[in-house]
């Protein structure tokens, strides 16, 4: 009966574009479920003629109906027929691997989506995600990640307060000559330490692989809320001093910021190494000197510009890539 109904179906073709966001969208790394019927039900409602259904309808409909639907209205809009189901299985492995994954999740994962098809639509400029869907047709993927670089299988979490760490660490931790994208090393910035306690327990609840988590020195109540749900598998790291701008070498600093004021005569920077907070000093010196409004994210980016070698990485930036680099995965 289902199959006879999905022959009878109605559809409007998603476009090359649309394709292209379904299979980013299914790739990334969110929870399974979340981004499998979120995917699915917007191409249903936006795609789908006859029979039309509402929101409220999908929301009570059987996962395997949800699937076939979905996969029926992308695999109509694309010229390939369906052939091999290689891509799918592998990520319905992948899935499996990091994900505690219920039956109902399990439904929406064994689908026959033509991603062959699809990655042939890829262009070049494609995020880590895609690329790591174009490897899943290739005979070794992780070697691929290995090779390119592209993080995809992922094999840990990082979850930091802010953006400065999510931008940096990965470049601290290739002067020490580990490589997140290369080793599968997933960096979350949670936008905050309370922040950081709600995508931990979240995480707890739902991955199998390893969470290292990196908090301020003034999280130690984060800490403390954080401690009891710790696997044996996690790791967690209290920065020594204030936050993570405060590991920055005055050297550092000094090159970003004649790199940002290049065009600007500057003064001495002999304060710097008497503050108590990179971050006040930096607000301070973009102030008095006319720039524009300090911003961690924007100044960020410039670090990671000037970041060349060992001098530019602190000691105890060493030992939290140290403690990264041996964090193990339970299997």
């Amino acid at each position: 009966m289902l199959q006879q109904g999905l022959n009878n179906l109605k559809i409007k073709p998603l476009t090359k574009d649309q394709l292209i966001i379904s299979a980013d969208r299914l790739t990334r790394f969110k929870e399974t479920e979340t981004k499998y019927l979120r995917v699915f039900k917007d191409i249903i409602l936006n795609n789908l003629i006859e029979p039309k259904f509402k929101k409220t309808d999908l929301d009570e409909m059987d996962y395997d109906k949800l699937k076939n639907l979905a996969e029926q209205i992308i695999n109509s809009s694309l010229d390939e027929k369906f052939e091999d189901a290689l891509i799918n299985q592998r990520l319905l492995d992948y899935e499996n691997s990091i994900f505690k994954l219920d039956t109902n999740t399990q439904k929406l994962l064994k689908n026959k989506i033509n991603y062959k098809a699809i990655i042939k639509l890829l262009p070049d400029d494609i995020p880590l995600n895609l690329k790591f869907l174009q490897a899943l047709d290739k005979e070794n993927p992780i070697l691929h990640r290995e090779q390119e670089g592209f993080c995809f299988p992922i094999k840990k979490v990082i979850l930091c307060e802010g953006i400065t760490e999510e931008t940096l660490l990965p470049e601290f931790a290739k002067l020490c000559g580990y490589d997140f994208n290369k080793n599968g090393v997933y960096v979350v910035s949670a936008g905050g330490k309370n922040q950081v306690v709600k995508y931990f327990y979240n995480f707890a609840d739902t991955l199998k692989i390893p969470v290292f988590v990196l908090l301020d020195k003034d999280a130690l109540e984060n800490y403390n809320e954080i401690l009891p749900k710790l696997r044996e598998f996690d790791r967690i790291h209290i920065l020594k001093s204030g936050e993570f701008e405060d590991l920055l070498p005055d050297s550092l600093i000094v090159k970003a910021l004649k790199y940002e004021t290049q065009n600007i005569s500057i003064s001495t920077m002999d304060e710097l190494p008497e503050c108590t907070s990179r971050v006040k000093f930096l607000e301070e010196f973009f102030k008095h000197r006319g720039l524009h409004e300090f911003k961690k994210a924007e100044f960020a980016q410039v670090v990671k510009k000037n970041i060349t070698c060992d001098e530019d990485i602190s000691d105890e930036i060493r030992d939290v890539i140290k403690e990264i680099k041996g964090t193990k995965v339970p299997f």
